[in-house]
């Protein structure tokens, strides 16, 4: 009798682990729909701040996940802008992209707030000198491409589009522009990776029928 009791209670485990995520709870839409950079693609977007320690906690199992992808699937990160005191991050995140930097530097800047702490994501100026010693170019381009037009550009865009998702947090993760989870609402970084690949199986599923169906006609 023991051993059957504990038969069933594994298999309601089994079956609680294995249920699929819901609308409501582990997942919602986006407040507004965000238009994707290439609509042949299914588009990842983490929204996310530098100054985040769940951010942080996300880095490994969302770099992971991604080397996974499909090739239907895009991913890209946006930094959350939903107030003034982001704003730094968000220009150290634009600024290294201009100078081709992003790549060699984002892990490292995560390091330099949350490993070292010998950064404090809130100060700019800290930002440009911290840039400018890793990366080893002249302090005055590097002061340049975090005050460029491309950078402002892109902030009012992330701005706009942390607005637009409707995200209360980061990490957020934004599933074509139509769908946003978090570790918070799915439970925990791996229940939220889960749920952004249901979400992915059931639009590209979509995307086939509708397909189909315009083929047949």
């Amino acid at each position: 009798m023991k051993k059957l009791f504990a038969a069933l209670m594994l298999l309601a485990s089994f079956n609680v682990l294995a249920a699929d995520p819901e609308m409501g709870k582990d997942f919602d839409r986006t407040v507004q729909a965000i238009p994707n950079n290439n609509p042949n693609k299914i588009e990842v977007t983490e929204l996310f701040w530098y100054g985040c320690g769940h951010c942080y906690a996300m880095e490994a199992p969302i770099n992971a996940w991604v080397k996974k992808l499909p090739a239907d699937v895009t991913f890209k990160r946006v930094p959350g802008l939903p107030n003034a005191s982001w704003a730094p991050m968000a220009k150290t995140y634009y600024a290294m992209e201009i100078l081709g930097v992003l790549q060699k530097l984002h892990s490292p800047l995560f390091d330099a707030i949350h490993k070292q702490k010998v950064l404090n994501p809130t100060d700019e100026k800290a930002a440009i000198d911290w840039v400018t010693k890793q990366s080893g170019l002249d302090k005055i381009k590097v002061e340049e491409a975090f005050n460029s037009f491309t950078t402002n550009s892109n902030l009012k865009r992330a701005a706009n589009v942390f607005r637009a998702s409707g995200a209360t947090g980061v990490p957020s993760i934004l599933i074509n522009g139509q769908f946003i989870t978090s570790s918070t609402m799915a439970g925990n970084n791996e229940a939220a990776l889960k749920t952004a690949d249901y979400i992915i199986s059931h639009i590209r599923a979509d995307k086939a029928n509708a397909a189909a169906s315009a083929k047949n006609n």
